[in-house]
């Protein structure tokens, strides 16, 4: 039995302290290179967050190529019994989306350290400037789909009662008052709850302890298919982990996002 085998989804600080040593254990650093240099969790492995997105304009959020996702796990030594604790320095953004990549290459062992770095550093817990070696095992993923939303899939579902589009970004992307593609606004019908909104800044960046009834008030349920975005798929993998957090069923990301839906000429939009 995994040392993690009990916990939720979201561990605290305390309760991963007690698991460094744990041999099924891959730490995941998501923060800068710069950061990790000057300390990390000991034992956690750096990936750069761009590593984790296919970096190119107009949908810089879409999935690296396969032999690059490969590459990345292979150094991090993935492994069927693995299980990853990943973690970030900005509240669970670029961790949330290590989690949606997790669940598309179907590894669903996995935790989120509750507030990342802040709220190990508001606790005193020591960090490390060691680095572990790279596996380099070479390795095949399989991916899964389900965990994933594409632009054709959201139009064929618009206006489906049971199904509810979760805008992570600003309330002025939403209005269309910010562009960061070439059309503004937003999706039809979606629901703006920017993703920092989430996070509670007086408990180092932790999830927001009535985050569950803030959702229920905005139509945001349980009973519903959860489709979150972004820009880019970075800021929507904190709203992503946070779905599967409070248990939803029925969760995907778009990982095209806004960059490739306000960019397209046709795509319906509001604002």
């Amino acid at each position: 039995m995994s040392a993690f085998s009990t916990l939720p989804l979201v561990i605290e600080p305390a309760e991963l302290a007690m698991r460094l040593d744990a041999p099924e254990l891959i730490l995941v650093d998501l923060t800068s290179a710069a950061r990790y240099a000057e300390g990390h969790l000991p034992g956690a492995r750096f990936v750069d967050p761009k590593q984790t997105q296919l970096s190119q304009p107009p949908a810089p959020g879409l999935l690296p190529g396969k032999p690059q996702l490969e590459a990345l796990f292979s150094a991090l030594g993935h492994r069927p019994d693995a299980v990853y604790v990943v973690y970030d320095d900005e509240g669970g953004g670029w961790a949330g989306r290590f989690i949606w990549l997790l669940d598309v290459i179907g590894h669903h062992r996995y935790h989120y350290l509750n507030g990342g770095l802040h709220a190990w550093l508001a606790e005193q817990r020591p960090l490390s400037q060691d680095t572990p070696a790279a596996s380099g095992r070479p390795i095949t993923l399989q991916y899964d789909e389900s965990p994933s939303a594409t632009r054709e899939y959201i139009e064929s579902r618009l206006g489906a009662p049971d199904m509810v589009i979760w805008d992570a970004r600003s309330p002025e992307e939403y209005r269309g008052e910010k562009a960061l593609a070439a059309r503004a606004g937003h999706i039809p019908g979606a629901i703006n709850f920017e993703w920092t909104a989430a996070m509670d800044a007086t408990r180092g960046l932790r999830i927001r302890e009535d985050i569950a009834e803030r959702l229920e008030m905005l139509g945001i349920t349980a009973d519903k298919e959860i489709i979150t975005h972004c820009q880019t798929h970075h800021r929507s993998g904190f709203t992503y982990l946070l779905a599967k957090a409070l248990g939803y069923p029925r969760v995907k990301a778009y990982p095209g996002s806004w960059g490739e839906w306000g960019n397209l000429p046709d795509t319906p939009i509001q604002q």
